[in-house]
């Protein structure tokens, strides 16, 4: 009986304890002019709910508050505006005061020289190294003919095997990518790097808690790994003094870019590239793996235009860019693809014009829009 009452007691005292501090977060934040929502734990706020149910998240909120509401995520009081209107206005109007931003975890595991952390000049001068990266002679000359003996070779590790579709992407998407951006194959330094950055993007979306076992700090230190192994390669390139063709290699010949960054500067944009395609990319090939076997009559269409593509060619023979210009039906198959199957869970902003504010944006018909503050909303 006594031990009965001791765990009833612990357990109302538990219940006092979780509903005063529930109570007081809300009441931190209960300012004239905001509207109306919930900010849940004090630090942690409703990150938990955010990540674990997504889109679900946004619409149990706007169900219970509006189109408007506030919150807590990632670390930082939010504002969600789920009205296309307004978030159309605000996207519309980024060059007033609305510069790219991330929270705050993101910013220190991508780097402090990564696109989305730097502003005006700097901004502009990352943005047109990395443009110069992709000009239409460097995908016709370099990406496309990467790209192609990347997958011929890696896809045919796939013949008649039971493999997990999700895992194989995931895989394809990151090793796809470090070919064509430093000439990384499975031969190299890939094995040890995937496991790496797999740490890495789950601690960009996590609270920026620096405590041992958390996130964050095995994402810290994915960062520091991976700086490492990148820095090894450029060294051991600037040790060779052979010309390499791909991203990386344009980056480092200073000479022949207008665009002269160090190379923690190069480290850090290579880094962006593989982080920003790397989900979405993954994603919209499973997706498209799966929207063809629910409909075999595209499927079908689909195989006879490339058929009829191939049969112009032999058997050891890339698709070069010539080839693209008549798969229309593969084209308007991809375009169905990425509106089904793209979903980038959100876009960055902040407010530069003394308000400090940080937005979310879903994409998907500019639908969730997030203000978010560092400090105090």
């Amino acid at each position: 009986m006594a031990v009965f009452l001791a765990v009833s007691v612990v357990a109302l005292l538990l219940v006092g304890i979780s509903s005063a501090l529930l109570r007081w977060n809300g009441v931190r934040y209960r300012k004239k002019g905001l509207p109306p929502g919930t900010m849940g734990w004090p630090i942690f706020g409703e990150t938990t709910e955010f990540l674990k149910q997504g889109p679900k998240f946004m619409k149990n909120q706007r169900a219970r508050y509006g189109s408007f509401f506030k919150s807590h995520i990632l670390g930082c009081p939010t504002i969600v505006s789920m009205d296309p209107e307004l978030n159309r206005y605000i996207l519309m109007n980024e060059a007033k005061g609305l510069v790219p931003g991330y929270p705050q975890s993101m910013l220190d595991i991508l780097g402090n020289f990564n696109i989305a952390a730097v502003h005006g000049s700097a901004h502009k001068y990352m943005r047109g190294a990395l443009l110069s990266l992709i000009s239409p002679a460097m995908i016709r000359e370099q990406l496309l003919p990467t790209i192609d003996e990347f997958m011929r070779a890696h896809l045919s590790s796939w013949d008649s095997k039971i493999i997990d579709i999700q895992q194989m992407t995931k895989e394809m998407a990151l090793l796809s990518a470090l070919k064509q951006i430093a000439g990384i194959d499975s031969s190299s330094i890939s094995q040890a790097f995937m496991p790496e950055f797999f740490k890495l993007v789950l601690g960009t979306l996590s609270l920026p808690i620096d405590l041992p076992g958390t996130s964050y700090r095995r994402g810290v230190q994915a960062r520091k790994n991976i700086i490492s192994m990148f820095r090894r390669v450029i060294q051991e390139r600037r040790a060779s003094r052979l010309s390499h063709q791909d991203m990386l290699g344009k980056l480092m010949r200073a000479e022949e870019n207008k665009y002269k960054l160090t190379d923690d500067e190069i480290i850090d944009q290579i880094i962006t590239i593989l982080y920003s395609g790397y989900e979405t990319v993954s994603t919209t090939s499973m997706m498209a793996v799966k929207y063809l076997h629910d409909h075999p009559v595209v499927l079908e269409e689909l195989r006879r235009e490339q058929l009829a593509v191939r049969e112009k060619k032999r058997p050891e023979d890339p698709i070069d860019f010539d080839d693209l210009k008549p798969m229309r039906f593969t084209r308007a198959v991809i375009f169905r693809d990425l509106e089904n199957g793209y979903d980038s869970k959100w876009g960055f902003e902040e407010d530069h014009q003394g308000n400090g504010t940080k937005r979310i944006c879903d994409s998907r018909g500019m639908e969730n829009l997030c203000l978010h503050k560092r400090d105090k909303l």
